[in-house]
């Protein structure tokens, strides 16, 4: 008290005026307290004054103030007011103690000093009653303090503890039963409780009754007549004097109550209410007397919450199923017990009967002295408070809350004055009501109708609120709303789940929150999930007894009994969702078949459990405890991928709100993290019926380009009906919340972050999936909005493409494909309009119109994509070609006739299907043929519509085709830019687009485009895959390779037919070979690529894809090994078409799947699976001259010469010998480190296949090449003569010349081969890793590594060049026979992953370039080292004998041979070397575009050194001089001796160093010829 006196004198009373006391200080003090003494408010003027005495007092005792001043001012306070001695002697009383606690003597001495000069104007009296006993003995007003204090106890003793017994002596009885007669009259009439006031004294007077008796039988008979309060109340307070004594009389009434077996009457907790509630007496009086104490409450609430944890415990628990009946059993009788007996608590029954007439005021106060909601979980008080409830907010109700059409039961108010006054408008119910429902907390659930009308009340504030604008009020609406959601927090909620099932509850609770904005709710559920069970003991049970009985449900749930599991779920959810669905999806994360079960049990939940779904599955979501990832860390977790599936089901299914899920998946992707992308992609892909597959076939892929119908009827694996809904809802949520573009930006720029921010910590394979994932849905996502949002809305939210990629950056491909609609949308409303404002129906007319209204639209897009590249890029392509080509869909290029034939067949099968069901209803089978007849119209509509809007498209193109490529650089770098800048990025976006793209490049190479080279921009596409195919992911290896299929396919389509070649491609400017800068002249015959050298450019292009194939393979880089057989499997039906090309790749994807079985399964699958197809596949192969003619007359040679590059394929024959040179020089070294890379392996078929791979030499040598190979290999052929002829006339004729010389050879080399034809697979293999090891032993016979192949390849180059002759020969005949061709296969994987596995390769490029090595000498190569392996080493050496003694004899023929053939060769060659040289490096610069598209290509871009260049041209001038030699023996299958190596070395040493000159001179002849 003395600390608030002195808090208000700093504010009364100023230092300054002490300080200046004299001048100014005395009047202001005197002033201030005539003021506060003339103010009206009694009680706030005491207490000022008694402030400003106080800190006047203060200063004296400080020692600040002079004691003669204080007294003189306190002395004229006297006469302001009469009782101003008092207010001073308080204002002493507690200086008194003040000053007494303190250890200063000075100022208590000065407070004695104060006190006694006041004595004058303080009575004695007044003193003595207020001050301490030894104060007063120290200011004289009392001789000793200790007899002062005696005589106190002596007096209180006196006055309060003895007893007056001297009228009961003169007691009589009878005054006692008048008392009685006259309190239990009838009451009715006039009487009045003053006319029996009187009557009571008179009894009193009359037989000297003692009054405190009189006082308790007026209580008794009060008591006994309760419902006479407007009677006993005034009587009471007329004839009582003392409250006190009251409170005792009272108090003894109820201590008599708490014997045992006794019980509190209620009436009795009546007539206390009534006194409480009239201030007869005090609360703090009575509630001393009542039991039991506060200590033993709060003791037993304790109690029932560890009661109630244990069970909860128990239920969690295993028991043995006995011990768990017994201890139910147990439960429930201790629960019947206390309900049965509720414990006699005085202090509850009391503050039932005050809250029943309505004082909530001493309620309010009882409550607050115990636990929280301790006082309201008993039944009869929590039902009292409600009926407070309903009367303070029944005005309220019935303006604001009654639903149309309801009456209601009209409530009486309380009688009482003093009850709570009820609300009559919301601002009200912040007075009593909402503090009441606080306190009511989870027992409003007692009474429903009570709920029912706070929910109402609660949404007529809603609708108020949200149509209430005005800022006036705007802060106490806010203030308001809060406090709704603090009730439905704190009441609402957790009353529901005390409830029993009731669903009507649910919904009436669900049309208040569904006008709370989804974050509130959420907020609301997380509250209610996490924190209300823990708050009340009733609750813990409650919680504990759902999941009991949730486990109990989710065990029987299979997909026979979802009705009558799902009638549970739904009963059980209707009072408890949050803890059920908790643990649903618990199941559901650790077993996905639930999903299936638990969506269709669903069925029926209220609203607000739908909600509850939803929020459940966000926290679920977002759990920061669970990993995303599995421990592998290279696949999502299966939780996490089960939630998903379960999302896209509950919310296709059931009307949930979607905005929350959306904002969290946003939210997510704003953190950079994408896993939760996949809740998106099924979301859209079940509520949509979109789906995202790169599995698609072919038929899918086909309706895929037709209309939306088509799509959906013929694109998609499951056919997902009804989705209109579904597709709306979700629609509304994205626009509603305004998410569809964040989300599509996110994405688009999340690919990137997938790679770079996130991809640093995570394992390859799982950047990929994550990058795949977040592709993918953004191609579904935005799929969905340009089929699902208008064209206003689109238009609205998706801003133009310099902003999409300069402002948003969003990648390229991506803007394109989410303005691509929009574009779509604009031309075809600009193209309506201009239709409409022309009324002019001819076709003619309609494409004009259409072509317009592509200018207006794609005008300012062509400037806008100007500043999306560096200038230069458009000196080739033109921004109207880049728009176009961005612009456009597989929808506008072509109509997929046979994807609607096929659908709308299969309609009219549905349609005679049903009517030949006899077992379905009749109007059944009316409604189902009408869908499909309905759906055969839309089709036909459909189909009739693209057809239109097709030839406009192709009308529009063939208009602008010419202003589309400048080509002011080289058509080389026309066609980089356009690979760059176009076709890569668009071809890996999706299936759809992969198509497209293949089918752009046909188009404009039939428009007949000015600039663009066809064969170019095919070699380019077919020759560079390395690099491509190793930075795809999974998913964009399968779109490119589905691209490679489709490009594959038009070329294999002119490949074919010479009649399809000539009329799609032979007159058209895309296979012109002159490759200006500019300018094109329509194209002579001489211009174009004829029908025969195309088919050699394409086994070219068959060559590299395998090449680069075989080099990843090899890599044993998982993303490299994986990619390829993905895209291999891809273009499985154009390629490999050629029988060597496609044994080679059989045994690399052999090896890989030896090698991957135990360490990478997934890798293993894959090739197994590709291996299986190739198998199918081989019977579609063909050897390669009949893929492509290889044999040409000398003469022929300079058209066939353009096989042998891309720059060569479009050269007129004049100026090919030039650029033919060149490329000649690069191909055989390739063939030269082909030939000295064996070393003396014996290589029977490696030329052959060189030549045949379209990188060898000019057709000239190589028509002389195989001539002499087939001389040479004449054994060989012998051989195999009866099962296949000869591949040429010339073959056959050299087997016939030397059939009698090699009969006796041959006869020694079946011997051993046919035995191991024979042998086991498995002893092959054996027997060939013996051999190798064998091989590399001998001084020969061993495979050089790099440094080796370098080193030797102009001198070693020499053994390989006279067997390779003859060797090819014997592959021919070999790749022809049936059986020899499966076990030359077997034992080509075999020996070529061997002698892969040996050569290191220093870079990508070198190593694609033995790789390219080893696969031309792959067939034969292989048969004979398999041959040669198993022989045993005594026969060797005696077959190495043979082959001495033969070749000696041989050598000096071919000797004298070679040296006339040169000499001759060089002298018609010499004048026309120096004028083909000096023309081959004017067209090195610009005009020569195979260097170029070479030294773009991964494969070809390693130098090489002098040595091969030089080891290639001494193979060739090898091959020339040996050509006129019939060879007396075959090397197909034997090995050379060293004696012959050597002498061969000799030999052709002298012939490279003689004569460098001539042999060049020899290779252009060769070309001519």
């Amino acid at each position: 008290m003395c600390g608030i006196v002195g808090k208000m004198a700093t504010l009364i009373l100023p230092a300054d005026w002490i300080k200046n006391w004299e001048k100014s200080g005395k009047h202001e003090f005197v002033q201030l307290c005539k003021d506060l003494t003339e103010k009206s408010n009694h009680d706030s003027t005491l207490k000022d004054i008694q402030a400003a005495l106080y800190e006047l007092c203060w200063h004296v005792v400080q020692g600040n103030f002079k004691l003669d001043l204080a007294a003189t001012v306190l002395g004229d306070m006297m006469e302001l007011r009469d009782d101003m001695p008092s207010i001073l002697a308080d204002v002493f009383s507690i200086l008194d103690i003040e000053t007494g606690a303190m250890e200063e003597k000075n100022k208590r001495d000065h407070y004695t000093q104060l006190v006694g000069a006041c004595l004058l104007f303080v009575p004695d009296a007044i003193l003595k009653e207020r001050l301490d006993p030894e104060t007063l003995e120290s200011l004289g007003l009392i001789k000793q303090a200790h007899q002062f204090n005696q005589k106190i106890v002596k007096i209180k003793t006196k006055l309060f503890y003895k007893q007056q017994k001297f009228n009961l002596l003169r007691e009589e009885n009878e005054g006692y039963a008048k008392l009685i007669t006259e309190l239990g009259q009838d009451l009715s009439g006039s009487i009045t409780s003053l006319l029996v006031l009187e009557s009571i004294k008179s009894l009193i007077g009359c037989f000297n009754l003692d009054p405190n008796r009189v006082l308790d039988i007026i209580l008794e008979v009060y008591e006994c007549r309760s419902d006479q309060d407007e009677f006993f109340l005034p009587l009471i307070k007329s004839y009582m004097c003392e409250p006190l004594t009251l409170c005792h009389i009272l108090g003894f009434k109820f201590k008599f109550c708490q014997e045992p077996n006794e019980e509190t009457p209620r009436s009795l907790y009546h007539i206390a209410a009534a006194l409480l509630h009239h201030n007869l007496i005090e609360l703090e009086d009575i509630y001393v007397h009542l039991m039991p104490l506060d200590a033993a409450i709060v003791e037993e609430h304790k109690r029932d919450i560890t009661e109630a944890k244990q069970i909860a415990r128990k239920l969690t628990m295993v028991v043995v199923p006995s011990e768990k009946s017994e201890d139910k059993d147990r439960e429930k009788d201790k629960e019947e017990e206390k309900n049965d007996k509720p414990p006699d608590n005085q202090k509850l029954g009391l503050l039932e009967a005050l809250l029943r007439i309505g004082d909530w005021q001493h309620a309010q106060s009882i409550m607050d002295q115990m636990p929280a909601f301790y006082a309201t979980s008993h039944r009869a008080i929590a039902l009292a408070l409600c009926q407070l409830l309903h009367l303070s907010v029944e005005p309220l109700y019935r303006r604001a809350g009654v639903p149309k059409g309801a009456k209601g039961c009209v409530l009486r108010p309380l009688r009482s004055k003093r009850a709570p006054r009820p609300a009559e408008t919301f601002e009200d119910l912040r007075r009593d009501a909402f503090r009441m429902l606080c306190y009511l907390g989870p027992h409003l659930s007692h009474d429903p109708i009570l709920f029912a009308k706070i929910v109402r009340l609660g949404k007529g504030f809603m609708k108020e609120y949200q149509s209430d604008s005005r800022n006036e009020v705007k802060d106490k609406m806010d203030t308001l709303l809060s406090c709704f959601l603090s009730i439905a927090d704190q009441v609402l909620l957790p009353s529901l789940s005390l409830m029993e099932c009731n669903a009507c509850m649910s919904e009436e609770l669900w049309g208040l929150f569904k006008l709370f904005p989804y974050q509130h709710r959420y907020r609301l559920y997380g509250q209610w999930k996490n924190e209300t069970y823990t708050s009340h003991p009733l609750l813990v049970k409650v919680k504990a007894q759902t999941v009991d009985r949730a486990k109990y449900i989710m065990k029987r749930l299979t997909k026979e009994n979802v009705k009558p599991s799902g009638r549970q779920i739904g009963k059980l959810s209707h009072s408890n969702p949050t803890i059920l669905f908790d643990y649903i999806l618990s199941q559901i994360q650790w077993y996905d078949n639930l999903i299936g079960p638990v969506v269709d049990s669903l069925k029926y939940l209220t609203s607000l459990n739908y909600d509850v779904m939803a929020y459940c599955i966000i926290e679920a979501l977002a759990n920061p405890e669970k990993e995303k990832m599995k421990h592998d860390d290279t696949t999502i977790s299966s939780w996490l991928q089960s939630l998903a599936s379960l999302c896209g089901a509950v919310f296709r299914k059931y009307p949930i709100e979607l905005a929350g899920l959306l904002q969290y998946v946003t939210n997510q992707l704003k953190a950079g993290k994408s896993f939760d992308l996949l809740i998106l992609k099924e979301v859209v892909q079940k509520m949509a019926g979109i789906e995202i597959t790169d599995e698609m076939t072919l038929e899918q892929l086909e309706a895929m380009t037709g209309g939306e119908q088509l799509k959906a009827e013929g694109g998609y694996f499951g056919q997902i009906r009804n989705t209109k809904k579904s597709s709306q809802r979700l629609k509304d949520a994205l626009l509603d919340h305004e998410l569809a573009l964040p989300l599509c930006l996110l994405m688009a720029q999340q690919r990137n972050g997938v790679v770079f921010l996130e991809g640093g910590e995570k394992h390859l394979k799982l950047v990929g999936k994550l990058y795949d994932q977040c592709h993918d849905t953004l191609v579904q996502f935005g799929g969905f909005l340009a089929s699902n949002l208008s064209t206003e809305d689109y238009i609205k939210r998706v801003p133009s493409i310099d902003i999409l990629c300069n402002q948003f950056h969003t990648p390229h491909d991506a803007a394109f494909f989410l303005s691509r609609p929009m574009y779509a949308h604009q031309i075809l409303s600009k193209y309506d309009e201009l239709k409409k404002a022309e009324k002019g129906n001819r076709q003619q007319q309609k494409v004009h119109k259409y072509v317009a209204a592509c200018d207006l639209v794609m005008g300012p897009v062509h400037e806008a994509v100007v500043s999306l590249h560096p200038p230069r890029v458009w000196d080739d392509l033109r921004p109207q070609f880049y728009a176009t080509f961005w612009s456009l869909t597989m929808y506008d290029l072509a109509v997929p006739n046979n994807a609607y034939d096929r659908e709308v067949n299969k309609l009219k099968a549905q349609v005679k299907a049903i009517e030949e069901n006899a077992d379905m209803p009749l109007n059944k089978k009316k409604k189902e043929k009408e869908r499909c007849k309905a759906l055969q119209d839309k089709l036909q509509e459909e189909e009739k519509k693209q057809l239109e809007h097709v030839q406009r498209v192709l009308h529009r193109l063939k208009l602008e085709k010419d202003n589309w490529l400048l080509a002011k650089s080289s058509k080389n770098e026309t066609i980089t830019k356009f690979l760059q800048l176009c076709l890569f990025p668009r071809c890996i976006f999706s299936a759809i687009d992969a198509v497209y793209c293949a089918r752009f490049v046909e188009l404009v190479h039939q428009q007949k485009t000015p600039n663009f080279c066809t064969l170019l921009c095919y070699d380019r596409v077919f020759s560079d895959i390395i690099y491509t195919v190793a930075s795809c992911t999974e998913n964009e290896s399968r779109r490119y390779g589905r691209f490679l299929c489709c490009m594959l396919e038009t070329v294999t389509r002119w490949h074919s037919d010479r009649a399809v070649y000539e009329k799609e491609c032979g007159n058209y400017p895309g296979f012109v070979t002159i490759f200006r800068a500019t300018g094109f002249d329509g194209g002579n015959k001489a211009d174009q690529v004829d029908y025969e050298n195309f088919r050699h450019v394409v086994h070219k292009w068959h060559y590299k894809l395998t090449k680069a194939s075989v080099h990843c393979l090899e890599t044993g880089e998982y993303t490299h090994i994986r990619n390829i057989l993905i895209v291999l499997t891809k273009i499985l039906p154009c390629y490999p078409k050629v029988l060597n090309l496609g044994q080679a790749l059989e045994c690399r994807v052999h090896k890989i799947c030896l090698e991957e079985k135990e360490k990478r399964p997934d890798l293993y699958a894959l090739a197994m699976g590709y291996s299986g197809q190739l198998k199918g596949r081989r019977a579609h192969m063909v050897p390669e001259n009949e893929f492509h003619h290889k044999e040409q007359p000398v003469r022929s040679a300079t058209p066939a010469s353009q096989q042998n590059g891309p720059g060569n394929t479009g050269k007129p024959a004049a100026g090919k010998t030039d650029e033919g040179s060149a490329e000649d020089a690069d191909r055989s070294k390739e063939k030269s480190q082909g030939s000295a890379k064996p070393a003396n392996k014996t290589n029977s078929t490696a030329a052959r296949v060189t030549t045949s791979n379209g990188n060898g030499a000019p057709n000239s040598t190589k028509a002389i090449k195989e001539r002499e190979e087939k001389e040479k290999g004449g054994k060989e052929k012998k051989e195999k003569k009866d099962k296949t002829p000869g591949s040429t006339p010339e073959a056959k004729g050299d087997g016939r010349r030397d059939k009698q010389r090699d009969e006796r050879v041959a006869k020694e080399e079946r011997a051993p081969r046919e035995g191991k034809e024979k042998a086991p697979k498995a002893d092959r293999l054996k027997a060939e890793e013996k051999g190798g090891k064998d091989d590399k032993a001998k001084a020969g016979n061993g495979e050089p590594k790099e440094p080796s192949r370098e080193r030797d390849a102009s001198a070693g180059a020499k053994e390989p060049k006279s067997k390779e002759k003859g060797d090819r020969g014997a592959a021919t005949g070999s790749l022809k026979s049936p059986v020899p061709r499966s076990e030359s296969a077997e034992s080509e994987r075999d020996h070529k992953r061997r002698k892969l596995d040996a050569h290191s390769s220093p870079s990508h490029s070198s190593s694609v370039k033995d790789n390219s090595n080893e696969l031309k000498d792959s067939a034969s190569k292989h048969h004979i080292n398999y041959n040669s392996v198993a022989r045993s080493k005594s026969r060797e050496r005696e077959m190495d004998k043979k082959e001495t003694e033969s070749a000696r004899g041989r050598s000096k023929e071919k000797k004298d041979e070679k040296d006339k053939k040169d000499r001759k060769r060089d002298h018609l060659n010499s004048e026309r070397e120096a004028s083909l040289e000096s023309k081959r490096r004017k067209d090195e610069n610009g005009t020569n575009s195979t260097k170029h598209s070479k030294s773009a290509s991964p494969s070809s871009d390693s130098p090489v050194p002098a040595d091969k260049e030089k080891s290639k041209r001494s193979k060739s001038s090898s091959k020339e001089k040996i050509e006129s030699v019939k060879p007396d023996r075959i090397s197909g299958g034997k090995k050379e001796s060293r004696h012959d190596k050597e002498k061969a070395d000799k030999k052709d040493k002298r012939d490279s160093s003689g004569g460098k000159e001539e042999k060049k001179h020899h290779k252009s002849s060769d070309k001519h010829r």
